[in-house]
């Protein structure tokens, strides 16, 4: 029996064909309206619906550049199933370059959202309806916030065992088996039993070459789990790729000032082993800040000056860290067997921590 159209916001993608396809949100002070792209690729054959989104928080833009990178990837033409591509979801925040909505809401705490609400809850509203209600797999790409520069990582409430396989097949060094947050899209998507993954990499409104590549790379490996477009005919030997921490845990400053910089985003780390040296600007008192607990070290807060109780450092606890330390070794060593360049990016004090 052939294969029928795919339906989106009143438009019509026929079976082999894409298309882009303007979701009206609202309009600005000045009548302007302001649309949602999305880009539907409809394959001749039946398969999953998965959706891959990005800038669902305005500001975070390495995920619009892995979705166009993924549109370009000539394994589509053989795609089975059909990808729905919206790479931009907070298109008012992106406009502005803010993690926000115009009220200050955050898009991401807005779901399952209302018809008659708030902007961020007709957006959410809008989203489910046209979009979300229609794909049986999610892949929501993420960054750090501004000055935090996150390790490329999948973030998963790891209890669905088709969201188990997305998180492994992605191929990030590290998994977190994170509980869900009232009002996300991954904890609607949850509630409707859709396997939903969220990929962190890189920092607010930063193009990381590396974060992009490790979620092209990712979202091309869920692609290929789920069987809609060609596996490699030559696979690499199977290693190490991913490994999934037991819980993780945010490090703090206890003391105001300049911070300079120990440790190294994916380093391994040991309990008490000094991260950070706090100092005044006179450099009459300084402070080592060290680690709670062994692990590996997935967010660097990259601003230096600090105030108490910030947090500076996250780290990813693991039951064995040894199995994390192969995960991370494989991702550096997939990534500097393709270009010269760092795995991550160099920063201004990298060669004095060394």
């Amino acid at each position: 029996m052939a294969r029928g159209p795919f339906e989106i916001a009143g438009h019509q993608v026929e079976p082999g064909s894409r298309e882009m396809v303007e979701i009206p949100v609202a309009k600005l002070y000045t009548h302007t309206p302001l649309n949602i792209p999305v880009e539907v690729v409809h394959g001749r054959r039946d398969g999953p619906v998965l959706m891959v989104c990005g800038a669902i928080h305005g500001d975070e833009i390495n995920g619009v550049e892995i979705i166009r990178r993924v549109l370009n990837n000539s394994a589509l033409r053989h795609l089975r199933g059909t990808l729905v591509a919206v790479p931009i979801v907070n298109i008012f925040g992106f406009v502005q370059r803010t993690r926000y909505l115009p009220d200050r809401r955050d898009l991401n705490r807005c779901f399952p959202g209302t018809e008659s609400g708030s902007l961020g809850a007709r957006i959410a509203y809008l989203l489910r309806t046209q979009i979300m209600e229609k794909v049986t797999h999610i892949i929501d790409l993420h960054t750090g916030a501004m000055h935090r520069f996150n390790l490329p990582q999948i973030r998963a409430q790891l209890k669905n065992p088709e969201t188990t396989r997305m998180a492994e097949a992605f191929g990030a060094p590290v998994i977190i088996n994170s509980g869900l947050r009232d009002g996300s899209l991954r904890a609607y998507a949850d509630s409707r039993d859709i396997p939903v993954i969220t990929f962190e990499g890189g920092e607010a409104l930063r193009f990381d070459g590396v974060v992009i590549g490790s979620g092209v790379k990712g979202v091309m490996r869920v692609m290929r789990e789920l069987e809609m477009v060609p596996r490699k005919k030559s696979p690499k030997a199977s290693k190490k790729r991913s490994e999934i921490a037991a819980n993780s845990q945010w490090v703090r400053t206890d003391t105001d000032g300049i911070m300079r910089p120990v440790a190294q985003l994916g380093q391994k780390v040991r309990k008490g082993q000094k991260l950070a040296i706090v100092a005044n600007p006179f450099g009459e008192s300084e402070t080592a800040i060290t680690s709670p607990c062994s692990g590996i070290v997935i967010c660097v807060n990259n601003l230096p000056l600090v105030n108490e109780g910030e947090a500076i450092y996250h780290i990813a606890r693991f039951d064995e860290l040894s199995e994390a330390e192969k995960a991370m070794d494989y991702f550096r060593s997939s990534f500097d067997a393709e270009t010269s360049e760092a795995v991550m990016p160099v920063h201004p004090w990298d060669e004095q921590s060394k």
